[in-house]
């Protein structure tokens, strides 16, 4: 994983930048170094991430506004394809493991529709954004009460924080939304994509994380994938739900048919 640095854009924040490298192991710079080709800054406003070879707009967490406070409002609730996949209908409302939260943004919606949602993410950069992002959403009038609520950033390898959960600690359902597989022509289309394949890479233990998650979640497992992309391993889902360009592979772990499939395999 590439370790980038974090630089204040004043004095004042200098210590408020000290604190974010020390959470999540990074450097504090005082000045942009040299040839380095992304930067975390961190301004008055947030923390952002900076492209500063193609000088593309900044990468930040924002559950406030923009296209995340669109899709609360307007997302179509649990009667969208990701809330159906999860499982939530009228009385029931899971707990959630995302267990490559990302930039957080499908935990956010389940966490609007009524979810507890730990995020688990592994990349240092990654998770400080994420971080500022909930620190900041949490000072918020409308929905700071909901994300300090139904949130939690686990800064972990998900492989390793879920093989030590004990029974009771094993959520409901764990959702896996693995890096996609490379395109050549879509999938770097967005700047979040292009960058976040340069820091963390391809997920190459993606169906190892599945085998995992497979035997640490009580209820089910959600995979998300590109539409016509194949399924992470051999284990078949036990249903599909499909959207325009997204599928959600869903493993059931309450059917006795994948309770016999799974005691038959080596996980």
């Amino acid at each position: 994983m590439t370790i980038i640095p974090i630089l204040p854009t004043t004095s004042l924040l200098y210590e408020a930048a000290t604190q974010l490298a020390t959470i999540f192991h990074l450097s504090v710079v005082d000045t942009p170094p040299s040839a380095v080709p992304y930067l975390l800054h961190l301004t008055e406003e947030r923390l952002e991430l900076r492209d500063t070879q193609f000088k593309t707009g900044p990468v930040y967490v924002d559950f406030v506004g923009g296209a995340l406070g669109y899709r609360r409002r307007y997302g179509g609730g649990r009667k969208q394809p990701l809330a159906k996949a999860i499982g939530l209908k009228h009385g029931v409302t899971p707990t959630v493991l995302d267990a490559t939260a990302g930039l957080g943004r499908d935990a956010f919606i389940l966490a609007c529709l009524g979810c507890r949602v730990q995020m688990v993410e592994r990349s240092p950069v990654v998770a400080a954004l994420l971080y500022d992002g909930l620190q900041r959403a949490q000072q918020d009038a409308e929905i700071g009460a909901l994300v300090t609520e139904r949130l939690q950033l686990i800064y972990h390898d998900a492989q390793h924080w879920l093989s030590q959960l004990s029974p009771t600690q094993q959520p409901e359902v764990i959702y896996l939304d693995p890096m996609y597989p490379h395109r050549q022509k879509s999938a770097l289309v967005k700047k979040e994509m292009r960058l976040f394949r340069t820091l963390v890479g391809d997920d190459l233990d993606a169906s190892a994380l599945l085998k995992v998650a497979l035997a640490g979640a009580r209820r089910r497992v959600v995979v998300k994938r590109p539409k016509r992309a194949p399924t992470l391993d051999e284990t078949s889902p036990s249903f599909c739900i499909n959207s325009e360009n997204t599928r959600f592979d869903v493993y059931n772990l309450m059917t006795p048919l994948f309770l016999n499939r799974l005691e038959s395999s080596d996980l």
